[in-house]
């Protein structure tokens, strides 16, 4: 049996998404930016998905900028306003957490090397942040905050709203990077109370190479990519037509399907969860099980009992047809443990022996069953 559990990473192209960007790739081949009837087709259309996309959170299309991907939408919108908010308001310091993805501590680690001041809110065994920890650390010289919508290793939900709440009124600046929320759960960027959301396409059955930052309007913004007069003066490049018109059609798709496929994906998680449970209750901890993302399930075999080497464990389930995931960046072909891991207090041995399952609308209950009975060998393989 072939098992892909690895949908966090990236999920299937959904055959309504590719029927739809296949005559942007052949017959509307016009760029969107010549004055002609060619150009003007795809200008059209790309209007119409940027409208689509806005609507999905309650946003105005003005307020979409496309990139090429979560990266560079986290990337763009942190760089972008912090800079520009420090020249207008002289403000340095800028704060997240140390569990977000490697898109936006790198980029802060940039900006700390540029001058700004960067701080850190630290994670509970749960992988949140606290929002004591918020209400410490922020202050007058602060401009920005970033915190992940939903971890992308673990599947833990940071509270936005309550996170918007304590700021409001602060002239902070405040994005969440949703890559594992949008088209998951119900996103309104004004109840949440945000000034910019970054998500990307391949995540929810849409094509790779494809995805958006929300940037509220009024938020000081400037271009990391220069060149061009796109996206408003603010992306410069021709866009990616296929890839656009894709992407709002996977929303389409995640829009009337959103509550089934969250149901369903719950019911897979629930049994994987029970099943662990029974092969091994005391040494295989789930991580962040309660109030998480149904779609992702991160477990952890304690080292005390298991001989711990994450790169062994992924070939031996992949040797028996299932791919997961550590969760983590593959470093010159070795894997290091989880960053988020390490941070919510594991050792570096346990953290070696964390694996991501993570799940879409393809999976079976049969693939979960299956997966089990591999799992429970794979114990006594790896057994101390």
């Amino acid at each position: 049996m072939k098992v892909y559990f690895d949908n966090a990473a990236t999920t299937p192209l959904h055959p309504k998404v590719f029927e739809k960007m296949k005559p942007f790739l052949t017959e509307h081949y016009g760029n969107p930016s010549s004055i002609h009837s060619f150009g003007r087709k795809v200008r059209v259309a790309i209007e119409e998905a940027r409208e689509i996309i806005a609507d999905f959170i309650n946003a105005k299309p003005g307020e979409i900028y496309f990139t090429s991907g979560g990266t560079e939408a986290n990337n763009f919108v942190i760089s972008g306003i912090v800079k520009t908010e420090f020249k207008e308001s002289g403000k340095r310091k800028i704060l997240t957490s140390s569990a977000e993805h490697h898109s936006v501590l790198d980029t802060f680690y940039q900006l700390k090397e540029d001058g700004f001041l960067v701080q850190m809110f630290d994670i509970d065994k749960n992988f949140k942040i606290q929002l004591d920890d918020i209400s410490k650390k922020i202050d007058d010289e602060s401009s920005f905050i970033s915190i992940i919508h939903i971890n992308n290793e673990t599947g833990s939900i940071n509270p936005i709203k309550e996170i918007s709440d304590i700021i409001k009124n602060k002239n902070i600046y405040f994005h969440t990077d949703a890559v594992q929320s949008f088209g998951k759960i119900h996103i309104d960027v004004n109840s949440l109370g945000i000034h910019a959301l970054t998500a990307s396409a391949h995540k929810i059955n849409g094509p790779k190479g494809i995805g958006f930052a929300y940037v509220k309007s009024g938020t000081p913004l400037s271009p990391l990519i220069h060149g061009g007069s796109q996206e408003r003066n603010r992306r410069g490049g021709t866009e990616n037509v296929a890839g656009i018109i894709g992407f709002a059609e996977a929303i389409k798709i995640a829009k009337e399907t959103m509550n089934e496929t969250g149901e369903h994906v719950k019911k897979l998680k629930d049994e994987f969860i029970n099943g662990i449970k029974n092969l091994d209750k005391d040494y295989i901890l789930i991580n962040s099980e309660k109030d998480s993302s149904p779609y992702i399930l991160n477990i952890t075999f304690l080292s005390e009992k298991y001989k711990n080497d994450a790169e062994a464990m992924l070939m031996f389930l992949d040797i028996n047809g299932i791919a997961a995931s550590n969760g983590a960046a593959c470093t010159s072909g070795t894997l290091k443990p989880s960053h988020v891991i390490l941070n919510s207090g594991y050792k570096e041995e346990d953290a070696a022996g964390t694996i991501r399952f993570s799940f879409g609308s393809q999976n079976t209950l049969e693939e979960v069953e299956y997966t089990l009975e591999v799992i429970k060998k794979m114990i006594q393989k790896f057994r101390k």
